[in-house]
């Protein structure tokens, strides 16, 4: 049974081997905050725990918390981060919910599991209806927001590429 889980100091080794097959790929890694940035991984666990408040996360930043998917035998899947609340970029662009999967376990359900997960996390924070963005030729994951009862509110443009604003309503969802 696979599951969303923070990391731990166990899991090092699998997180290095997570991080490198997403490099080697040469794509974003995907959410942003289950990339370490060469930061030493006990000072990444330590990062982890403070963004997740308004104290300890950066300026500009809004708190959120970073999930890993992980299955029985401890392979890390996926990752999901759940922003507590928007800012005006997110608002616009970014969402409440960010979410990626490794480059070798991509078309398997996992996007749409990752992200049904994350939204019962956000349900249980008290949000009534999430943001979830992606760019507009990204016809998987604007498939798995709409399995999970995501509705296209509009497409925002800027320089480079089209954003697709979906909305799901966490009360009408489960």
């Amino acid at each position: 049974m696979c599951r969303l889980m923070k990391l731990n100091p166990s899991m090092e080794l699998e997180y290095k081997n997570y991080m490198k097959e997403w490099l080697c790929s040469g794509e974003v890694i995907v959410p942003m905050s289950s990339r370490s940035d060469n930061k030493n991984f006990s000072d990444y666990l330590r990062l982890q725990k403070e963004w997740e408040t308004e104290e300890g996360c950066p300026e500009n930043f809004v708190p959120g918390t970073t999930w890993f998917y992980v299955n029985e035998q401890g392979r890390i899947l996926g990752a999901v981060n759940l922003r507590h609340r928007l800012n005006d970029y997110l608002f616009s662009v970014g969402g409440h919910i960010g979410y990626g999967v490794r480059p070798s376990e991509r078309r398997k359900g996992y996007a749409s599991k990752i992200l049904s997960l994350a939204l019962e996390k956000a349900k249980g924070l008290g949000l009534h209806k999430v943001l979830i963005t992606c760019d507009k030729d990204n016809c998987g994951s604007a498939r798995t927001i709409q399995k999970n009862h995501g509705i296209l509110e509009n497409e925002v443009q800027d320089e480079n590429s089209i954003t697709q604003r979906y909305w799901i309503n966490l009360d009408n969802s489960f």
